[in-house]
């Protein structure tokens, strides 16, 4: 399946990227690397903070949302406030 657009490119490794265009490289690289359903999850940036909120389908997701936030180029913190999706 061709994909129309590229989740996350290397050029995408600018290290002074803040806020909205932070959060949104965060946001590409979590689905890109971590393969987990981001239709639940908010990523908010604030300076080089991120702040992950809203929920994922079980447990280990949880964590691979935060390795993934937390080896973006230019993050300095990462706070997790993701939940568990109730069925």
């Amino acid at each position: 399946m061709p994909m129309d657009k590229q989740m996350y490119c290397r050029r995408d490794d600018e290290p002074h990227l803040r806020d909205d265009d932070l959060a949104g490289k965060v946001a590409r690289y979590i689905q890109y690397v971590a393969l987990v359903d981001t239709a639940h999850l908010n990523v908010i940036a604030i300076g080089r903070t991120i702040i992950l909120s809203g929920s994922v389908a079980n447990e280990a997701e949880v964590g691979c949302v935060e390795q993934a936030a937390a080896s973006v180029i230019g993050v300095h913190l990462v706070e997790n406030n993701v939940t568990v999706r109730r069925h």
